[in-house]
């Protein structure tokens, strides 16, 4: 991984690999079949551009959206990698400049989305430009049952086939289920290597809250973190509309987006969210996928998401660049009704349509959770080592008591009306509401009539609500709904398990519990920080690309931080690479320190490395030695870029300065230059 470890430094800035990475390249690399399930902003591009970049041949990647993947070829050229896209986006020019480096054989990756898949003439471009490796990014649009499906996905287990060459597929979001679905589809049933990284985003912290005046939850939690880049999900394109304006009333920069505005204006939206620090944008779930934007703050959900992987995915949107970024979803009893009639008027079959509310069920497991979200969320992706002590029932535990004896209320009930009825009419006879359908089907004799008087409706609704979230009842979509117990359940019923309820979610409407914003670094970094984004706008603005193409916010702390003095310490700070230290190093610097000594080209492309303070010392012994030791000679000198091809030279030796050097400067330097080669090494 010698060459590999090399070019994430030089290419990428990076001076280590984040845990998996590693092992994921050196297989991509090998040219094996692999599926690799990574979170969020765990660095899934990394592991095929890298790979790319040591395979002979083209690397294709086929990637859901256009915006994602100019984002991703402006920032890889920007690290000086040869990268392009074929897309309905192109100028001509664009177009035309794909081509020449794919017939002068420069092109290292090409970008492409799954629909192009669809043109007879794509197959044959790929194979004449000698594609060697096919990448696929958010593989779980594969799946046919998933919110993201995307049917031009299931043409490229045929594309891989036609050009046999090895295919990387890479997700943050795919459950068992999913997983199996991705190896039929693009690895026609046969098992890759498969790499799962976990799904532990801990730089996020996590918040549900009952509805309780939702739009001023959303515009408390907003103002908050007035500045910081955001978004707000909702479950209507109205709302999305309203929302957006409420928060701009309130002074934020705001905007909405949905599938029902016009595709120029969806355009010009994403534009303006990439671009703009400090941009909030009310979105339906519409927005997101393949939003490559690593500063956003926070995410929260004016609304329940539809399941468990969507919330997950959605709320993976914060936070890609690893600094503190926050979450609060609200609920209430509509959000739950809608996205229970959502599954069953769908067209899918019976069977999936259980598995639908299973995992509904499962999102309202960790709304509703007893103690930490975080062991809740990865739990149900199979993960069971869990450290939090980031999330609100981290920070506040939730006010549990023994509801084992309501439950089995509840659950009699069901029982005797032989699972044919829904939570309203099952709460009707919980607390003896003699209704006329009570009457007409004789419910008024059953022995769980009037037992739970205890209790009001609405608190009853939220007991139900609880027991969905321990997965004990399902609704079931072939009696219209009707609550049925799950197995889980049966041991409750019997008397031979407890089970613990929330009191708090039952007495009374949660209040919200905001946790407490976290600064993005200390009071006395924040004036440089602010001036470094200052600059990276300007940057970005010139060359009209989004900021982060120019460096991260997780760079830009690490300066902030750090305030390297020299281009040298400059260069280890994490994602500046060669080409970007070359670029905007001197810039940035000048920023921290003031004026910036000038270095020499030669010099500035060894700066962090060993070979540059050999270079240093190199040119000191010249200076001594330009008129030779009594300072009486005639004088001589070597050029920048012979003293750096000297710095590189690893165990050498008087024969090995002679070939470089020459005989002249070899007799006046060499004895001198070996010294500090020997120092060096």
């Amino acid at each position: 991984m010698s060459g590999a470890a090399t070019l994430l430094q030089d290419v990428f800035g990076f001076d280590d690999f984040r845990p998996g990475q590693a092992e994921i390249v050196a297989a991509v690399s090998r040219g094996e079949n692999v599926l690799a399930i990574m979170p969020t902003g765990g660095g899934k591009s990394l592991c095929f551009q890298l790979p790319a970049l040591l395979r002979d041949g083209v690397t294709v990647v086929i990637s859901p959206l256009i915006a994602l993947m100019r984002d991703q070829v402006r920032a890889l050229q920007e690290a000086g990698v040869q990268a392009g896209a074929l897309t309905s986006g192109n100028t001509p020019e664009e177009t035309d400049a794909v081509f020449d480096a794919l017939e002068a054989g420069t092109l290292k990756l090409l970008y492409m989305a799954p629909e192009r898949l669809a043109a007879g003439s794509a197959v044959g471009l790929l194979r004449r430009a000698g594609v060697s490796m096919i990448a696929v990014d958010e593989a779980h649009c594969v799946s046919q049952w998933g919110h993201d499906f995307r049917p031009d996905y299931l043409r490229i287990g045929a594309l891989r086939r036609d050009l046999d060459v090895p295919l990387a597929a890479f997700t943050a979001t795919a459950d068992t289920e999913t997983q199996a679905e991705i190896v039929q589809k693009l690895f026609d049933g046969e098992a890759p290597r498969s790499f799962l990284q976990g799904f532990d985003r801990p730089n996020i912290h996590l918040t549900f809250a009952a509805k309780d005046g939702p739009r001023q939850q959303i515009l408390a939690f907003a103002a908050a973190r007035k500045g910081q880049s955001g978004i707000v999900y909702c479950g209507t394109r109205a709302k999305t509309e309203a929302l957006a304006t409420a928060l701009r009333d309130a002074g934020h920069a705001a905007l909405h987006y949905h599938g029902g505005m016009e595709a120029e204006d969806r355009r010009i939206a994403e534009t303006r969210f990439q671009r703009e620090d400090g941009l909030i944008v009310v979105a339906t779930v519409a927005f997101g996928m393949g939003i490559d934007k690593p500063d956003i703050r926070w995410v929260a959900h004016a609304d329940l998401p539809k399941s468990i992987e969507a919330y997950y995915q959605e709320i993976g949107r914060a936070g890609r660049d690893g600094a503190p970024a926050e979450t609060l979803t609200l609920f209430g009893p509509e959000d739950i009704r809608l996205r229970r009639s959502q599954i069953d008027e769908g067209l899918a079959p019976p069977e999936r349509r259980v598995t639908d509310h299973g995992r509904l069920n499962a999102l309202l497991g960790l709304a509703e959770a007893l103690t930490c979200r975080r062991k809740t969320l990865l739990g149900y992706f199979g993960e069971t080592d869990v450290t939090c002590g980031h999330c609100d029932l981290c920070d506040r535990p939730a006010d549990v008591f023994d509801g084992t004896t309501v439950v089995r209320k509840a659950l009699s009930a069901i029982l005797r009306t032989e699972e044919w009825f829904g939570a309203g009419h099952l709460i009707d006879i919980l607390i003896g509401n003699e209704t006329d359908k009570i009457r007409q089907r004789g419910h008024q004799s059953l022995p769980t009539y009037g037992v739970g008087k205890e209790y009001d409706r609405r608190q009853w609704q939220a007991i139900f609500r609880q027991m969905m979230g321990h997965d004990l009842v399902r609704p079931d979509p072939d009696r219209h709904g009707a609550l049925r117990m799950t197995d889980a359940a049966l041991p409750i019923l019997r008397g031979e398990a407890t089970i613990a309820l929330r009191r708090d979610s039952i007495r009374a409407a949660a209040a919200t519990r905001r946790p407490a914003v976290k600064a993005m670094v200390s009071d006395e970094d924040a004036p440089l920080l602010s001036a470094l984004k200052a600059k990276r706008r300007s940057f970005a603005e010139a060359s009209k690309v989004p900021a982060y193409v120019i460096f991260t916010d997780r760079t830009l702390i690490e300066m902030a931080e750090t305030r390297p003095q020299t281009l040298d310490s400059m260069a280890h700070v994490s994602g500046v690479g060669a080409k970007k230290l070359e670029r905007y190093g001197a810039a940035f610097l000048e920023v921290i320190v003031g004026e910036v000594e000038q270095m020499h080209p030669t010099r500035r492309k060894l700066a962090g490395r060993e070979a540059g303070s050999v270079y240093d010392r190199l040119l000191a012994v010249q200076a001594d030695l330009a008129r030779g030791e009594g300072g009486v000679e005639k004088p001589l000198s070597c050029s920048a870029s012979l003293l750096a091809k000297v710095a590189q030279l690893r165990n050498a030796d008087a024969s090995a300065l002679l070939r470089v050097l020459g005989d002249r400067r070899a007799e006046r330097f060499g004895p001198a230059f070996l010294d500090v080669l020997r120092e060096a090494g």
